[in-house]
């Protein structure tokens, strides 16, 4: 996509141990399998979400459906057909009678729609923090990536250019004005920038009734005019963009915030490295903003109130993860920002016409709180064992008997990229990219083949054959 050819890089870290679970509270009951990414492209990362992976930063994880205690199946909308549901537009009038008039319920809770998924509670903390104490001794690996023999090409470690178009805006239909960005939430009032850019035209058409001219556009302006003004700003995370390293500390505030009044938890200060995601990518038939992750960043009368972390994937976008400023809870943000990605996701489409899904992340039917992704409609789910999409009202009826069930029913159809060839899936051994039979061959003795075997079913034989898989 990018021009020249690129490989993804991981380390594999299975997991047999239980850790907490956000969603049912249990300390041991939640199983997964992860991999910590070096590099990723936006391909190889669409067709792993397209097998039931998901990315916590740069750590991709795959829940054991079989022995998870809350069974997270992946969920797509197409966004083309979505159609709003009564609860969607009453958060949409709830957010007009926000702007317009400046009212905000407090104490209300979010329960129209809980925000895009927690990565404290879907990763397993004990899982990341696994990764990073491995990873912190491995800093040569993407110095091996430049120096693989020269029969192989590898991803440069930054994009070499970044087109013009890699920030865009969507403007709701009021006056939208930038400013400086501060922790405290912002107060009802009336903008007074446009109130007096307003005042004066009114009093140039109208310079022979000043006094009545004053007094009625007063009257006009603290009747009619919103009062709040309402900004989405799509920022570029990787490589980060100027507006993404101006708005850095602002943004980790908002999260500061979220995280210790939602989920209880006072988290470090993120790096930036930690929280870019996926390389730009780029692609004659693609968006013109280009492939890779992206921070929507909710800017109220010039303050970050909510932030939206997306990836653009070549047939997606992918939410990641949202959080906002706690003040806002009674706004349902959760929800609304998800409608504001669908409608992004319609506007990308025609410039790149394959990309027609939003993907919500995982829906889980036996949490009751998280069934709300599946009101966005129509919208499919991922069935953990065929790995082919099934629509969300025939899975309903099987979810509802069992957390666990293979959502496709055809007894005859299999895994169509089951692993078939071991010995094809590729490695970096001692930077140099090599088939695992070769591998294999050179490490006499190895005994890590059982780990290989369950590293290669859970990606499929087709990423096996493309990713790199570091072997020390």
């Amino acid at each position: 996509m990018a021009g020249n050819k690129s490989y993804t890089i991981v380390e594999y870290f299975g997991g047999e141990d239980g850790y907490r679970c956000g969603y049912c509270k249990s300390q041991t009951g939640n199983f997964s399998r992860g991999m910590w990414s070096h590099t990723m492209t936006v391909q190889d990362y669409q067709d792993l979400i397209d097998r039931g992976w998901r990315r916590s930063g740069k750590y991709v994880y795959k829940p054991i459906m079989q022995k998870t205690c809350c069974p997270q199946y992946t969920i797509r909308c197409h966004a083309l057909k979505f159609q709003p549901s009564k609860s969607h537009k009453k958060i949409l009038k709830k957010m007009n009678r926000f702007i317009s008039k400046g009212e905000l319920q407090k104490g209300q809770e979010d329960c129209a729609g809980e925000p895009m998924d927690s990565v404290c509670e879907e990763a397993g903390p004990q899982e990341l923090r696994k990764v990073h104490l491995k990873c912190t001794a491995l800093t040569d690996i993407q110095k091996d990536a430049t120096e693989f023999p020269s029969t192989t090409e590898v991803q440069k470690e930054a994009a070499d250019a970044t087109p013009t178009g890699s920030q865009t805006s969507q403007n709701d239909p009021v006056p939208v004005l930038a400013g400086t960005t501060t922790s405290a939430a912002p107060k009802p009032g009336r903008n007074h920038l446009n109130y007096f850019l307003f005042l004066n035209c009114f009093l140039i058409i109208f310079n022979n009734h000043l006094y009545f001219s004053h007094c009625f556009l007063h009257f006009i302006v603290n009747s009619c005019l919103p009062i709040f003004f309402l900004k989405v700003r799509l920022v570029r995370s990787n490589p980060p963009s100027p507006q993404f390293k101006a708005s850095f500390d602002a943004s980790y505030q908002v999260y500061k915030l979220y995280q210790m009044a939602i989920h209880k938890d006072p988290p470090d200060k993120p790096t930036e490295s930690q929280v870019r995601g996926w390389e730009a990518e780029y692609a004659p038939d693609g968006p013109e903003v280009g492939y890779g992750s992206f921070h929507q960043q909710y800017w109220l009368d010039g303050r970050i109130v909510a932030v939206g972390v997306i990836d653009i994937l070549p047939t997606c976008v992918s939410s990641v993860y949202l959080y906002y400023h706690p003040d806002f809870n009674s706004l349902s943000l959760g929800s609304y920002s998800a409608l504001r990605e669908i409608a992004f996701t319609k506007q990308l489409q025609k410039q790149s016409p394959k990309l027609s899904y939003y993907y919500l992340g995982f829906y889980i039917h036996s949490c009751p709180k998280m069934r709300y992704k599946g009101q966005y409609r129509p919208s499919d789910l991922l069935c953990p064992e065929t790995y082919v999409w099934v629509s969300i009202e025939r899975c309903i009826p099987l979810l509802d008997n069992s957390r666990y069930a293979r959502l496709n029913q055809d007894p005859d159809l299999g895994d169509a990229r089951a692993v078939r060839d071991l010995g094809r899936a590729l490695v970096l051994y001692r930077r140099t990219v090599m088939p695992y039979a070769a591998y294999s061959r050179k490490r006499k003795g190895s005994s890590d083949e059982m780990e290989v075997q369950q590293y290669a079913s859970l990606v499929g034989q087709d990423c096996a054959e493309r990713i790199l898989l570091y072997r020390s």
